[in-house]
């Protein structure tokens, strides 16, 4: 008999390592309880969808489970489809500092960056 080989998934969102050191310098600072960090896409904004980074404390079996070397990144199951592709990363300049998404999926965006559609 032979054995059925799986392969890994590949990871729903790609991380640059300055947004792998964000996340690990988040959870060096998160609140009691945090088991990670959750990047969500909510409905907001002008162009229907945003992007939300928050902390979790409750792991929920539906997100995707992305392990980095500062700590874990999961991605909304409700979320994925809207990102699968997609490459998270962290910019900082003398103005403004923030994770920056680009995403494959997204059809239109509005005028502040704010928001996204699909």
């Amino acid at each position: 008999m032979s054995e059925v080989k799986s392969r890994a998934r590949p990871a729903a969102i790609l991380l640059t390592p300055a947004s792998e050191a964000r996340i690990a310098e988040l959870m060096a600072k998160a609140p009691e309880g945090a088991i990670g960090v959750k990047l969500s896409t909510p409905r907001r904004g002008c162009s229907g969808l945003a992007y939300s980074v928050d902390y979790v404390t409750a792991a929920n079996p539906m997100d995707e489970r992305i392990e980095t070397p500062g700590g874990t990144l999961f991605v909304d199951g409700g979320s994925v489809l809207y990102l699968i592709g997609s490459t998270m990363d962290w910019v900082e300049d003398d103005f403004t500092a923030g994770f920056v998404f680009n995403n494959p999926n997204a059809k239109g965006a509005c005028g502040c960056g704010e928001s996204f559609t699909v």
